[in-house]
């Protein structure tokens, strides 16, 4: 049975009782379905899904679990919905909410805390855990869209007044949704200190993330920023993005020794590191100077040996982040409001709602050159 909804709806924005929704049945096994539409409870707002980006993310979720978690387990046969980078629509207002309107275009952080935790309080709400008890626990204030909680492959979603950010109205939808994207990378300059401009910035992996790092660190007046990968066709899109330098790694003998040849022989202030991989985690601790820093924006998918010693020696700082935390993509939308820097660029391909499979397809298998592919809803 449902409950009574006393908050604000519009006859502009009809909602219906169903929505289409794609779930989750065992691994990489995904079917469209009707779905129950959630009404929005105090402090929420439910958003109209306009389009949805896939993460790289969202592929270890559908095909493995984590780092999705819903009540308490793996996410598989729950009648969970992935995905997690969307934007929108407001179609309804909970109760006593005022901070946005009906109409409204929104883009959406994945992240609510609890706000009672201590990583909470200090703005860490992407490690929000309060003992591991509220993690997870909508009724304690938690959500995770895409993770703990439904995400965003689907008509429609509930959103704390939190995670939404207004979006202007000559941004489109697709470039919305990169607003995460963004930042997740500043998230990750903001940890390294904030204060990057004239600092020497190397980005290993041009993926979405390690692209908008690029343009992002650039946009804080870094230089030289360098971006390393493996991929011609992405390095050239890093450069329209405000790449000083790109350095292919199959191209390099040494590409410590190339980043050091551009920066100086101490090395650079700062790394982005965007692989997740043994060799690039080391090399990006023997191209960083003493007193140098390194963001570790990838996850590496299993436990990985790195040189220690020298970061000890050297008294280099490394710092891992989660997602987009401390309002980051309030920040990164700012750049992307200003034209600070083109984003849609790292967007490839568009597919419709119904198409969702052979959009993941294109996303693991990188057809036709795919960086960041949105999905829409029917014509």
């Amino acid at each position: 049975m449902a409950l009574e909804f006393f908050g604000k709806t519009s006859e502009k924005f009809p909602i219906p009782k169903t929505m289409k929704a794609w779930v989750l049945g065992d691994p990489d096994n995904l079917s469209l379905i009707d779905k129950q539409v959630e009404m929005p409870n105090k402090a929420e707002v439910l958003v109209k899904i306009d389009a949805v980006a896939i993460c790289a993310t969202d592929l270890d979720v559908i095909s493995h679990g984590p780092p999705a978690m819903i009540e308490g387990g793996l996410p598989f046969n729950k009648n969970f919905t992935p995905g997690h980078e969307y934007m929108g629509t407001v179609v309804a207002l909970g109760p006593a909410v005022d901070e946005f309107e009906i109409g409204d275009r929104v883009t959406v952080e994945i992240h609510s805390g609890c706000g009672q935790c201590k990583r909470c309080r200090m703005g860490m709400y992407t490690s929000c855990h309060n003992y591991g008890l509220n993690y997870g626990e909508v009724n304690k204030g938690h959500r995770a869209n895409g993770f703990t909680t439904d995400g965003g492959f689907k008509q429609y979603a509930v959103n704390n007044i939190n995670t939404l950010i207004k979006v202007p109205d000559d941004m489109s939808d697709e470039e919305a949704t990169l607003v995460v994207t963004a930042g997740t990378t500043m998230y990750g300059l903001t940890e390294l200190g904030g204060l990057i401009a004239g600092e020497s910035v190397v980005v290993i992996g041009p993926g979405p993330i390690g692209l908008l790092g690029v343009a992002v660190a650039k946009a804080l007046g870094a230089g030289p920023v360098i971006l390393i990968g493996t991929r011609d066709s992405r390095l050239e899109i890093g450069k329209k993005l405000g790449a000083d330098h790109t350095l292919n790694v199959k191209n390099e003998a040494n590409v410590i020794q190339a980043v050091k040849d551009i920066v100086g022989t101490k090395g650079t202030d700062y790394v982005v590191e965007c692989a997740g991989t043994e060799q690039a985690l080391n090399d990006a601790i023997m191209m960083t100077n003493r007193g140098g820093k390194i963001c570790l924006a990838a996850f590496p998918h299993k436990p990985i040996s790195i040189n220690i010693p020298h970061m000890v020696i050297n008294n280099i700082y490394m710092y891992g982040i989660r997602g987009e935390g401390k309002s980051a993509t309030h920040r990164a939308i700012e750049f992307m409001k200003q034209k600070r820097f083109d984003a849609s660029l790292v967007h490839t391909h568009t597919f419709n709602l119904d198409e969702l499979p052979k959009a993941l397809k294109y996303a693991r298998e990188r057809i036709d050159n795919a960086i960041k592919i949105v999905i829409k809803p029917w014509s």
